[in-house]
């Protein structure tokens, strides 16, 4: 009885030795980020237009309707390649044509409208704007930026990151004698702003402007947005 006591007791001795051995050496990693940006500039920027109704010489009879105006825009964006679908209806509403605050000269209501347009053809946009009468044009802006290689550009970005998130542990490895094993896990905190950079006015229509004054030419100066990508690793030593 006593010998089995002992070879329990040295069966028990030498698991907790192995155990502790096994723990010791999964504790033994490294955890680090990998990095990786690149400047992008946009192909694709997404054009709010506002278009209302007005009245030649403030003559109520003599209106220009927004469904004259809205054909005019829609008709010039599909000449510049612009798809059907992305020529869309952001807003409706309607104001008071009268701005002397003279209630009985004119208490009509214009309508107008607000649209977002896909725009791809950069170059077309003056044409585009030129063929829209400029005294219905009320406002344009850019509401957003896109790129034609969006997820290609965001797959590279990643691939780059972990590949950047191992070079690092191999640093620190080497730096403590030890070798890199394989990746325990891979966390993703990449977060891409494609629209970091604020909207802007880039053109504007008065009400009052003569309808034969060309509006001036747009200046598109989009900058290049920087996207970076971050990825956590952590990695075996041995």
């Amino acid at each position: 009885m006593k010998k089995v006591l002992i070879l329990i007791t040295a069966i028990f001795t030498m698991t907790m030795a192995n155990a502790q051995t096994t723990n010791y050496e999964s504790s033994r990693k490294v955890a680090t980020r990998g990095y990786a940006e690149r400047e992008i500039t946009p192909d694709i920027i997404y054009l709010s237009i506002a278009l209302r109704e007005y009245c030649v010489d403030g003559n109520s009879k003599k209106k220009v309707a927004i469904e004259t105006l809205e054909k005019q825009l829609y008709d010039a964006a599909m000449a510049i390649g612009v798809k059907k679908e992305d020529f869309t209806i952001q807003n409706i509403y309607s104001y008071n044509s009268d701005y002397s605050g003279n209630k009985k000269k004119n208490t009509e209501l214009l309508q107008a409208k607000q649209y977002r347009i896909k725009i791809t053809n950069l170059n077309g946009l003056d044409q585009m704007l030129d063929n829209v009468d400029a005294k219905g044009l009320e406002s344009t802006s850019i509401s957003g930026y896109d790129h034609t290689q969006k997820r290609e550009i965001e797959k590279e970005l990643k691939i780059a990151a972990v590949k950047d998130a191992r070079v690092n542990a191999e640093i620190i490895a080497s730096a403590t004698g030890d070798k890199i094993g394989k990746a325990i896990s891979i966390n993703d905190n990449s977060s891409f702003g494609w629209n970091d950079i604020m909207p802007r006015s880039f053109a504007m229509k008065s009400m009052g402007a003569s309808a034969d004054v060309a509006h001036e030419s747009l200046d598109i100066s989009i900058r290049p947005i920087k996207l970076t990508c971050n990825i956590d690793g952590v990695y075996e030593l041995y």
